[in-house]
């Protein structure tokens, strides 16, 4: 590897829990916040002159140290340093000179950071389309007080049948499974629902349970934190 190639890549390890953040947002908005975090992180070691420049042009602006000062160590502290950094004259410097020394070693951040915020926007957008539907089986399941670990895996199947409406890659993984359990409505699993179709042990349904799960790993979590969220 070359110098520069090193340098670049110890920087992108020091920022990896920084980038790991995307995990945490619930809007583009925070996403953005957390890319430009990253961006800054990886700034600081790459483009140093840069990043100071920046950085001097924050402290001497009183409205933008001010609006930091009084917010830190609070849950907007980060929003605020961002919002700082973007709003100055040095900005757009600081992030064409990273992208420049990412090209040089044939990196592509935008590339990367993508990936990570169209895995989280999808699986956000499945979990809120599928969210009423579990409301009501968890409360189905809260309910009833005979209640079985099978009557947990059933409703978790039903949810997750949910998630791939949402999920344009297993469109047609869940249209197989549609039929395989002679769904009347795709859009209503529980209409004329029949417990003994719904069987996790057919091929079809080992297809949509390894598809919903990438989507999570995508968007930073997991089916099961998912469900017990």
């Amino acid at each position: 590897m070359t110098p520069e190639e090193v340098a670049f890549t110890n920087a992108f390890n020091a920022n990896r829990p920084t980038l790991a953040l995307f995990a945490k947002c619930a809007t583009k908005d925070e996403l953005h916040i957390i890319r430009d975090t990253f961006f800054l992180g990886m700034a600081s070691q790459i483009c140093p002159r840069e990043y100071e420049t920046l950085r001097t042009s924050i402290i001497i602006d009183p409205s933008a140290f001010n609006s930091i000062a009084s917010s830190l160590n609070t849950p907007r502290g980060l929003e605020s340093m961002i919002t700082a950094a973007r709003a100055s004259e040095y900005w757009q410097t600081l992030i064409n000179a990273l992208h420049l020394a990412a090209d040089t070693v044939g990196s592509d951040l935008d590339s990367i950071w993508l990936t990570l915020e169209r895995g989280r926007l999808e699986w956000l957008r499945s979990l809120n389309s599928a969210h009423p539907l579990k409301v009501i089986l968890k409360d189905a399941l809260k309910a009833d007080d005979k209640r079985t670990e099978k009557d947990e895996v059933d409703a978790k199947m039903i949810w997750m049948y949910a998630l791939t409406l949402s999920i344009p890659t297993l469109s047609e993984v869940s249209k197989r499974w549609s039929q395989v359990v002679q769904m009347e409505h795709v859009m209503n699993p529980l209409q004329n629902y029949n417990v003994d179709l719904w069987d996790c042990r057919k091929d079809e349904w080992r297809s949509l349970d390894l598809g919903v799960q990438e989507a999570a790993q995508r968007g930073g979590s997991s089916v099961d934190d998912a469900w017990n969220a």
